[in-house]
């Protein structure tokens, strides 16, 4: 596999990392094609099988991560549902529906829509964006980027958490992807467009009571999109719009992080989620502002390395 390329010049305290290639003896392939209007957001791997969501269909794609093979787990419908973020759960596959101001609930199996949950009922554009989950501790989180909330999801109940504490929601995309710690009791959030800009937060989240904490960082990431928790300390955060995967270092407490590396790749076009197999990492591309017509454009997953050292 091509070597990742290091954007970041690394500094004293960080620990050392190499962005090695996977070897040439590697048969998975670096570049998965999905079907050409596809539209993808989120992605999710239960071991080498992946799970990619359209944005305007809510289709599900299905595929292989050793042939890149696939087929349509779900086709979707034409309006009424939406797949943003994608989770993996015991069999289910947990889908954020955007705009829909919805969660769906499918068979990883069969692809049969097994639950919706109506979160918010929206009466026009731009109310409410249901961006992505995680399942922690029983619950399936959902965040809204409009809407200054968690929605959990238990029992086939529905718990609407306001967000408090550190996070201030402003115009622009607020909280987005989420990831739990390994214990389920703590929740990490990103919020994208801080007070409309391109400068991102990150957030520890109480997932019972909503309440946020910064997490300070040493220097700013920007267009946050999704994030992976790697162990206890390693964070990765999807920089759609900058190609880029910063490599956040956080502390024991969760309390700062350092950005140790960014990651970029030849197969990067606004890749928005990722996930991880071993010790590869996968973004889907959304290609967002990057295509004329995107319901006909090509999009694809790319792999790329974990950092080394951690």
């Amino acid at each position: 596999m091509r070597r990742i390329t290091l954007l970041a010049a690394w500094i004293a305290v960080a620990v050392a990392v190499l962005a090695a290639p996977l070897g040439a003896s590697s048969s998975f392939p670096e570049k998965i094609a999905l079907p050409d209007g596809f539209r993808p957001e989120g992605i999710a791997i239960k071991g080498h099988t992946f799970y990619v969501g359209s944005i305007p269909t809510g289709a599900i794609w299905k595929g292989d991560l050793r042939t890149g093979e696939g087929d349509y787990l779900n086709r979707g419908v034409a309006t009424g549902r939406s797949s943003i973020g994608v989770e993996y759960h015991r069999g289910l596959l947990f889908v954020a529906g955007g705009p829909t101001g919805k969660g769906f609930v499918y068979s990883a199996r069969t692809g049969d829509l097994l639950a919706t949950y109506t979160f918010f009922t929206p009466t026009g554009p731009g109310q409410t964006f249901v961006n992505d989950v995680v399942v922690a501790r029983g619950g399936a989180y959902f965040t809204d980027s409009v809407r200054p909330f968690l929605y959990r999801v238990s029992g086939g109940q529905v718990t609407t958490i306001p967000l408090t504490g550190a996070i201030i929601y402003g115009p622009g995309n607020n909280a987005n992807g989420i990831d739990k710690t390994p214990n389920g009791k703590t929740l990490i959030i990103v919020q994208t467009n801080v007070g409309g800009t391109n400068v991102s937060k990150l957030f520890t989240v109480d997932r019972r009571t909503g309440v946020t904490r910064e997490i300070v960082l040493n220097q700013a990431v920007t267009n946050g999109d999704g994030i992976l928790l790697d162990g206890r300390r390693t964070l990765y955060v999807v920089e759609n719009r900058d190609n880029k995967v910063a490599v956040v270092r956080l502390d024991r407490r969760l309390t700062a992080g350092t950005v140790v590396a960014e990651l970029t790749d030849p197969d990067f076009d606004v890749p928005t989620t990722i996930d991880e197999f071993g010790h590869r990492l996968y973004a889907v591309n959304a290609r967002f502002g990057t295509v004329q017509n995107p319901g006909t454009a090509e999009y694809w997953a790319a792999q790329f390395s974990k950092v080394r050292g951690r």
